[in-house]
C-alpha cells in the first residue's frame, strides 16, 4: 500500500481512508496508555468533548463524575512502556449539589470544555463547570433547560413510558431523537411542538437510500396519496373526534413502534443521514432518517440489557459499529452488518463506549470498574522490523571507501 502511493497508484485520501480501515480492524487492548479509574462502583456513561478532543467525562453508579486528561499523561511507567491518566478531579455524593444516586449519563457542552451536565436516577440534571457546581432539575417527558437561568424551555410530551436514550441530528442543531420504555422512537423540531416523526419496523427498504430524483418522486406520489385519503375520511372521522381530547406532542399514530421493547441506545451517524437503534429485543436496526424507514440490515442478535440505556460508539468514518454487550464490546459493519471480533478484556457487564474523534481510540466503562482504552498496535512494533531490513540494505550496498 505504501508502494503504491509512492509511485502515485493511490491518491492520498484514498491512501488515508485505507489505512485508517486498516487501524479500526486491528484494534486490540492498548498497552501504551491506561486510564486509572478514580469511580469505585460500576462506569455508565463515558463521553470525550468534540471541542479539543483532550478531555474524557465519565459518570459511575456510585454518583460520581470525573474527569480525565487522554493527551497529557500524569506519569509514565518506564517498566512496563506506560502512560498513566489519573482523573484531574472527581465530584461526588459529597460535593454540594452532588448526585445522591447512579449517574447515567454525561455529557460536555458542545462549544465549552469548562461546561458538562449530568443525568441520575435521583432525577436531577446537574450543570457543572471546573470549579462551582450549577444545577437546574424522569418521567415520560423530555425537558430542555436553559443552562444560564435553570429554567425549563420546551416540555416534550408524546412517549407513554420513560425515555432511555436521546440524541442531538448532526446534521440540524434544531432536531432531537428520542428513544423510550414504549419501544418509539421519535423525531422533534425543537422550534414547534410536538414530534413530526415516528419510526414504524413495518416501514422497509431494502439497501441503503434510493438516488435524489426517484426519492423525490416517490414523495410526491406518497403526499398526494395521502391527501386524497385524508380528505375522503375527513368527514366521516370529524364526527368520531369531536368527542376526544387532543393532546399537543402527541402523535395520532402513537401505536408505532421501532422495537419491541424499550429503546436502550441511539447513535447518528457523521452526517446525519442514518440512525442506529438498539433495542431490549437484542436487535439492531439502520433507518434513513429522511424516508424514516428500516433498511434491513441484518445485524447479528446482540445482548442488551434491560433495565437502563447504553452508550454505543461509530467510527470517524461511519464504518464500524462498536456496542457494549455482556463483558466484550461487540463490532458491527454498519452497511453489511458483518460481524468483527469482538474486544475483551472487560470482567464484568460493560455499560458504554466513546470513540476518540479525532484518533483512533476507543475507551469502553464496565461494572468493573475499569475504564480500558483500545487501539491499533503500537507502530514502535510494527515498523522495527521494516527499519532492520532498511538498514541491512544500506548496509550491502556501502562499499569499501565508505565513511
Amino acid at each position: 500500500m505504501v508502494g503504491r502511493r509512492e509511485t502515485g497508484g493511490l491518491s492520498p485520501h484514498r491512501f488515508r481512508a485505507l489505512l485508517q480501515r486498516k487501524w479500526l480492524h486491528s484494534m486490540e487492548l492498548a498497552s501504551h496508555k491506561e486510564v486509572v479509574s478514580a469511580h469505585k462502583s460500576g462506569i455508565n456513561s463515558l463521553q470525550i468533548d468534540v471541542t479539543d478532543a483532550r478531555y474524557l467525562l465519565s459518570g459511575a453508579a456510585d454518583g460520581s463524575v470525573a474527569v480525565y486528561d487522554i493527551e497529557l499523561s500524569t506519569c509514565y511507567e518506564h517498566s512496563t512502556q506506560t502512560s498513566k491518566h489519573e482523573a484531574l478531579f472527581m465530584v461526588d455524593k459529597g460535593v454540594p449539589r452532588g448526585h445522591q444516586y447512579s449517574v447515567s449519563c454525561v455529557h460536555w457542552y458542545p462549544i465549552d470544555t469548562g461546561i458538562f451536565v449530568t443525568g441520575s436516577f435521583d432525577n436531577f440534571v446537574n450543570v457543572w463547570d471546573t470549579n462551582t457546581a450549577q444545577f437546574s432539575s424522569e418521567d415520560t417527558k423530555i425537558r430542555l433547560c436553559d443552562i444560564g437561568s435553570g429554567a425549563f424551555t420546551h416540555t416534550l410530551t408524546g412517549h407513554r413510558d420513560s425515555v432511555w436514550a436521546v440524541q442531538w441530528s448532526t446534521k440540524s442543531e434544531w432536531v432531537l431523537v428520542s428513544g423510550g420504555c414504549d419501544g418509539a422512537i421519535r423525531f422533534w423540531d425543537i422550534r414547534r411542538a410536538g414530534c413530526y416523526q415516528v419510526l414504524d419496523q413495518q416501514c422497509s427498504q431494502t439497501g441503503r437510500r434510493p438516488p435524489v430524483l426517484k426519492a423525490v418522486l416517490k414523495n410526491h406520489e406518497r403526499m398526494e396519496n395521502n391527501t386524497m385519503a385524508s380528505s375522503s375520511l375527513r368527514k366521516s372521522s370529524s364526527t368520531k373526534q369531536r368527542g376526544q381530547k387532543r393532546h399537543f406532542g402527541v402523535s395520532a399514530s402513537d401505536s408505532r413502534t421501532a422495537h419491541y421493547g424499550s429503546v436502550t441506545g441511539l447513535q447518528m451517524t457523521s452526517d446525519g443521514s442514518y440512525l442506529i437503534s438498539a433495542g431490549k429485543d437484542s436487535r439492531l436496526r439502520l433507518w434513513d432518517v429522511e424516508s424514516g424507514c428500516n433498511t434491513l440490515v441484518n445485524y447479528p442478535s446482540v445482548y442488551v440489557r434491560g433495565h437502563k440505556g447504553m452508550r454505543m460508539a461509530l467510527s470517524p468514518d461511519s464504518s464500524l459499529l462498536f456496542i457494549p454487550s455482556d463483558n466484550s464490546i461487540q463490532v458491527r459493519d454498519v452497511w453489511s452488518g458483518h460481524a468483527y471480533p469482538s474486544l475483551r478484556g472487560h470482567y464484568d457487564l460493560t455499560n458504554c463506549c466513546t470513540f476518540h474523534p479525532q484518533g483512533q481510540e476507543l475507551y469502553s466503562g464496565s461494572n468493573d470498574r475499569k475504564i480500558l482504552v483500545w487501539a491499533p498496535p503500537c507502530h514502535s512494533d510494527t515498523e522495527e522490523p521494516e527499519r532492520e531490513v532498511c538498514e541491512q540494505t544500506i548496509r550491502a550496498d556501502e562499499d569499501a571507501w565508505s565513511d
